[in-house]
């Protein structure tokens, strides 16, 4: 497997399946587990496309691996992260706390930016659900 981050809060690594890896550790890995396992599902349920989906879950181990969401996107400018994360917000009732131009990727199999690292985002009420 490639190691993609090896840091004091989470070690990240993709497999040749483009699965992501990811174990936390730190203060609050548990919090920060189970918020990031939490944030994903509601995304997937409420349609969200653009961001990874929890494949297995390994609570007792802080650990779970995901689908590939592409390549860090290091030439984004903050003007257009800032607005994917405003659509996020928007569109899904997610804000991430951690919104910050690291946290977009882009994937080439769908041709868009997607966005990662839910560890510190919100879950806000359905922007859909009086629709």
């Amino acid at each position: 497997m490639k190691d993609l981050k090896d840091g004091i809060r989470a070690h990240v690594r993709l497999d040749w399946m483009n699965r992501v890896h990811k174990r936390f550790r730190g203060t609050d890995a548990d919090k920060r587990y189970a918020n990031e396992v939490a944030v994903l599902k509601v995304l997937e349920e409420r349609g969200c496309d653009y961001v990874p989906k929890v494949l297995e879950e390994y609570p007792e181990e802080l650990y779970f691996v995901s689908t590939g969401c592409g390549k860090p996107a290091d030439t984004i400018s903050r003007e257009r992260s800032d607005q994917l994360f405003a659509d996020l917000e928007r569109d899904y009732g997610v804000r991430h706390l951690d919104a910050e131009p690291r946290n977009i990727t882009y994937d080439t199999r769908a041709g868009r930016f997607c966005i990662i690292d839910f560890e510190l985002a919100e879950i806000l009420p359905d922007p859909k659900a009086g629709a």
